[in-house]
């Protein structure tokens, strides 16, 4: 059976964000995930994460000056060195929160620019050697260019052929299943081929990016084949409530911790 972790950041956004960790328990969640965390001190995460018995299953490293509009440095000609720090600054969260799993987002640039390139390789490279020695995985993700327009990654087969070129053991896909709908479609054809890579699932509606629960994609369908093609990670649920994350929860009920 799935187990699914609330994105803190989409869901549950009647509460404050360490209070969402209490709601997300109490609605039967066993995991949970979010962007970034970097606003909380760790210990704080940490104690809400003890108390309510939850799994933490994937944050984000820092992604540059979001604020700003940054979406990530790791391809940024120039920022090599922002990004080594970056990558420390989430190993402290990580070590709080006993994550295994970390996503490395790669920014705005165009991916056929070659020092883009050359720079998201050396940043991929660095933080994978860093996290595997705390026995971290780093993922990447590809992101759709309607939700995220002039973002690097924006193809499953580039960073298909990255996490091949590199071959380093830690370095996994993030298989977003509403991202890879928009950009490629064929969603269940492709986690055949690219589960052995896959170490994390995210799910939303298309084209809406709301509960998993109608619109084009029939996740019932794709929740028993996850299932029986083996795959033993989280599957966050990175969607945008219709209302109130709680009268949205229908679907996940079969699913919720008693």
């Amino acid at each position: 059976m799935p187990v699914f972790a609330a994105n803190l950041t989409m869901m549950f956004n009647e509460w404050p964000f360490l209070d969402r960790f209490d709601a997300a328990a109490d609605a039967g969640f066993a995991a949970v995930e979010y962007l970034f965390p970097y606003e909380a001190p760790p210990e704080a995460i940490a104690e809400r994460l003890a108390r309510n018995n939850l799994q933490q299953a994937l944050f984000n490293l820092p992604p540059g000056d979001w604020a700003g509009g940054e979406r990530g440095i790791a391809a940024l000609p120039g920022r090599f060195d922002a990004l080594t720090s970056d990558v420390e600054r989430a190993l402290d969260y990580a070590a709080a929160t006993g994550v295994r799993r970390l996503h490395l987002m790669a920014g705005l640039a165009d991916p056929h620019d070659e020092d883009a390139a050359s720079s998201y390789r050396r940043s991929v490279a660095h933080a994978a050697g860093r996290l595997a020695e705390k026995g971290i995985d780093l993922l990447l993700e590809p992101i759709n260019g309607r939700n995220m327009p002039g973002y690097f990654l924006n193809d499953f087969g580039a960073a298909e052929k990255l996490i091949a070129d590199l071959g380093l053991p830690n370095l996994k896909l993030q298989f977003d299943i509403y991202h890879r709908q928009i950009i490629h479609g064929d969603v269940t054809m492709a986690l055949r081929r690219l589960m052995p890579i896959t170490g994390h699932i995210q799910i939303a509606s298309v084209p809406s990016r709301n509960e998993p629960d109608g619109e084009e994609l029939n996740y019932p369908y794709l929740f028993k084949e996850i299932d029986r093609l083996g795959y033993d990670g989280f599957i966050g649920c990175e969607y945008i409530p219709r209302g109130h994350t709680l009268d949205g929860l229908g679907w996940f009920r079969p699913f919720a911790r008693s």
